[in-house]
């Protein structure tokens, strides 16, 4: 289970830590891929596996099931961490999430999103508002 959030600096090659309490679950390697909020998602080469097996066994009809394929898959990158730690985000996703520098690593149950910091200060705190809304609804029921 991943969860805290961690800042760091990208360095001059675009190279990203991984928060040293969570580099065992990457060993075998990660999945970086574009998240929903425009951040980077980070998944375990495990859980990317386990969301692939969801996907091909869903109840989608085949051609938005090919859609959604593309959106995931063709623009997701395989990545592995190096000696120190570190993993080198792809330009196509520092991009697309508008990461330049100040990079916050936030640990989200059995995944990491990889956030520019100032997005991720107004991401929480939406979140953090919301959480509470959504809890009270879950007990309800």
């Amino acid at each position: 289970m991943f969860f805290g959030e961690f800042e760091y600096k990208l360095d001059e090659k675009g190279r990203l830590p991984i928060p040293p309490r969570f580099r065992r679950e990457f060993r075998d390697g990660m999945v970086l891929a574009p998240g929903a909020e425009k951040c980077i998602s980070a998944y375990p080469l495990a859980e990317w596996k386990k969301l692939a097996a969801r996907l091909a066994t869903g109840s989608l009809s085949p051609s938005k099931l090919r859609r959604l394929n593309r959106a995931l898959f063709a623009t997701a990158f395989y990545s592995s961490l190096d000696g120190q730690g570190r993993i080198s985000l792809p330009l196509p996703l520092r991009e697309y999430a508008g990461i330049e520098d100040e990079v916050v690593v936030a640990g989200v149950n059995n995944y990491l999103e990889l956030w520019p910091r100032e997005v991720w200060q107004q991401e929480k705190a939406v979140s953090q508002e919301q959480a509470w809304q959504i809890i009270e609804s879950l007990e309800e029921h």
